[in-house]
């Protein structure tokens, strides 16, 4: 029984290190991957959301209670996703202050926009929140890969 727990608690923790992109330098980088998912946080924070106003017009009954706290638990939950991403993958290992000091700069605000706006997400479900989501990530990604779409050099 002991060595059971002693291999499921380490089965935790390699998962757990093993699901933030790397606190290593791991040099495995695709940024068009990471900004695919940033989208798809962001649709899954609308469908939420949508959901969300949708069981609150709805009768009160302990399963539209019960559906509405999954909806909420599902859109912070991906609102955390993106923050991370935001953060461990693009502002930790990414972004550089050796960057031109303007394309720096610009950076650091948008993935800060992202961040404050998803922080918005999970305190209300205002369907703005979302569309500025799509907008930052949008001038990010254009900030991010410049006027020739391609992936910045490794740092």
């Amino acid at each position: 029984m002991k060595k059971f727990i002693v291999m499921l608690m380490t089965t935790v923790l390699l998962v757990s290190v093993a699901g933030a992109h790397c606190q290593i330098p791991c040099g495995i980088y695709d940024d068009q991957a990471r900004i695919a998912q940033l989208e798809e946080h962001v649709k899954t924070i609308e469908k939420s959301m949508n959901e969300i106003i949708k069981l609150s017009a709805a009768t009160n009954s302990p399963q539209t209670s019960n559906q509405m706290v999954r909806w909420v638990n599902n859109k912070d939950e991906h609102a955390d996703k993106l923050t991370e991403i935001v953060t461990y993958y693009f502002l930790t290992q990414r972004i550089k202050a050796s960057e031109p000091a303007d394309k720096y700069t610009t950076e650091l605000k948008e993935l800060h926009g992202m961040m404050v706006a998803a922080m918005k997400c999970k305190q209300t479900v205002d369907l703005r929140y979302v569309a500025e989501l799509r907008n930052l990530i949008h001038d990010f990604e254009h900030t991010y890969f410049g006027s020739t779409g391609e992936m910045p050099q490794a740092h």
